[in-house]
């Protein structure tokens, strides 16, 4: 088995990768511990706040993946999760909080884990040193305890030189190229020291789709798909002052194209070709990953109208109990009033009592008892509606602010499952780009000729910078394209006037008649000259050496005789 692992932040970049179902035919989010949310986007989003809130970590995940070795068959749920504990362990991880996902690629599976690196009791994120070096350690105790091989690399002799590892930039343009350095290096080589000058040179890298443009170093390579190679570096056994000392004179460096420039021509090229094979593809691939996108989509947006339908009737019946409870109030108070007129009817003097009340004032007394208790219910039962109200209300916005965030979940979960659907659509064309370029190579070891320039035409070292661009732009097309306002103040005065020299030259001159005017005033005929000392033009025919010279001798011989 083969671990790689790296510290890292975009999390949520991350989660849309894991969750790539284009590039994988087998997604399992198997584990989401330490987070609210049981989404990886969610999770990821909940520890990233976590440690900008905390620390001033940046990159506060640990991303692995373990890829076992298919000989040896695959391993069992309880041996990855084994494994797992074992790094955690090792790395000072344990206990926190982690997300296991599971994949199945080509008919491989392997196995991702991200682990949070921010301690939140401690507020510091967990120093993480030597990790490769811990990791090779688990590895082998777990390959010892399971009866597994090591891989090449963790059984080396101590001392013994380690084969350099691919870049991510290496390992992104061999995808895209469908060829491997080692393969690049030697095509490249093997042109070098076959070709006889620089110009063959040049033209044997076009023919393998490669366009020799300057940068960062003097020379460097843009392939047919953007991608750029140090040129000295794909020659074995050559040095970087051997290639300047061979290709400076041809081919200055200033004189040539931009990495820039050089990758806008060969995307335009590039753009013909890919738009002509996307005009060929069925699309059989592309509409059955958007019905798979649908039926899962479908899926969740169901969940969500089925969540807001259960929210209404939520807030229905709590709207219910609180007319209930409000009611009941209402209801027990206007009892109590009716109990108490009852009694007061029922106990109410009459006759000599009520004569003697009305008379000695106790009548009086007694009704404003009375109505002072009546008051003291009324502010009672006032004071529980208003006490039941602000419950009620309570109720309501704790109800409310919990079906909002369940919504602004699923709402979230749209959203990531967009960010999702995006990156599968880009995946699946890649790969059909990947195909495409396999189709092209035809069995080929390198990749389609970069024919940009004219045919027929060898190289120029003075327009050694233009040599891909359309020739067939007329000389007024040309000057309008160089003296536009913005390169103006670029030009000088001397290459400014030798461009208004030649434009008078060729709008005002007649090279023709001069010629004739020439050649036919000579004054005694003897080719001697004229009186102000000028020298007559020869025509081409009379030339030593020219065209149609023997024609000029038979014509003197004649007039001698």
């Amino acid at each position: 088995m083969i671990p790689k692992a790296s510290q890292r932040a975009g999390g949520q970049d991350l989660a849309t990768h894991l969750l790539n179902a284009a590039d994988n035919e087998y997604v399992e989010v198997a584990e989401v511990s330490g987070a609210v949310a049981h989404d990886l986007h969610g999770a990821f989003a909940e520890w990233e706040a976590i440690a900008a809130g905390l620390t001033k970590c940046r990159n506060y995940l640990y991303s692995l993946s373990v890829n076992p070795d298919l000989a040896q068959g695959d391993l069992t749920r309880a041996q990855y999760l084994d494994y797992l504990d074992r790094t955690e362990k090792a790395l000072g991880l344990a206990g926190q909080p982690r997300a296991v996902v599971f994949h199945i690629k080509d008919g491989r599976e392997h196995c991702h884990c991200v682990w949070s690196r921010i301690d939140w009791q401690r507020e510091k994120a967990v120093h993480i040193a030597f990790d490769r070096e811990k990791l090779m350690m688990v590895t082998r105790q777990f390959a010892r305890d399971h009866g597994l091989e090591l891989p090449d690399g963790y059984d080396r002799v101590p001392g013994e030189k380690r084969g350099q590892q691919l870049s991510l930039y290496e390992t992104q343009q061999q995808r895209a190229t469908g060829i491997t350095k080692e393969e690049r290096r030697l095509m490249v080589t093997q042109a070098w020291r076959q070709s006889d000058s620089p110009k063959a040179f040049v033209r044997a890298l076009e023919e393998m789709g490669y366009m020799l443009a300057t940068g960062d170093r003097p020379y460097v390579l843009v392939d047919l798909y953007g991608g750029m190679h140090a040129l000295p570096r794909l020659l074995d056994g050559v040095k970087s002052k051997a290639v300047v000392a061979r290709l400076g004179a041809a081919y200055p460096v200033g004189q040539l194209p931009t990495v820039d420039e050089a990758r806008a021509l060969v995307a335009q090229h590039r753009a013909a070709r890919e738009q002509f094979a996307k005009a060929q593809d069925d699309g059989k691939k592309r509409d059955q990953l958007k019905a798979m996108q649908e039926r899962r989509r479908a899926g969740l947006l169901g969940e969500q109208a089925a969540l807001a339908l259960a929210q209404k009737a939520e807030r229905a019946v709590l709207a219910g109990e609180q007319l209930g409870e409000r009611r009941a109030l209402r209801a027990g108070y206007l009892a109590q009033v009716r109990a108490v007129k009852a009694a007061r009817e029922a106990g109410k003097p009459a006759g000599l009592a009520a004569f003697l009340g009305r008379v000695t004032g106790v009548a009086l007394v007694i009704a404003k008892v009375r109505r002072h208790r009546d008051a003291q219910r009324y502010r009672g039962y006032v004071a529980d509606k208003q006490a039941l109200a602000g419950r009620q209300e309570d109720a309501r916005l704790m109800q409310q602010r919990g079906q909002e965030l369940r919504a602004l979940e699923l709402e979230r979960q749209v959203k990531a499952l967009a960010k999702v659907e995006k990156r599968e659509l880009k995946a699946l064309e890649e790969a059909r780009l990947r195909e495409q370029r396999q189709v092209e190579r035809a069995g080929h070891e390198h990749m389609p000729a970069l024919k940009l320039g004219p045919r027929g035409r060898g190289a120029s070292v003075r327009k050694a910078k233009n040599r891909y661009q359309d020739s067939l732009r007329t000389p007024e097309e040309r000057q309008k394209r160089v003296e536009t306002p913005e390169k103006a103040a670029d030009l000088s005065a001397a290459h400014r006037a030798a461009l208004a020299a030649d434009k008078s030259l060729e709008s005002e001159t007649d090279a023709r008649g001069d010629f004739n005017r020439a050649a036919g005033s000579g004054g005694d005929g003897d080719g001697g000259g004229d009186d102000s000392g000028g020298i007559r033009p020869v025509a081409r025919a009379s030339r030593p050496g020219g065209r149609g010279s023997g024609r000029g001798r038979r014509d003197d011989f004649e007039r001698e005789r």
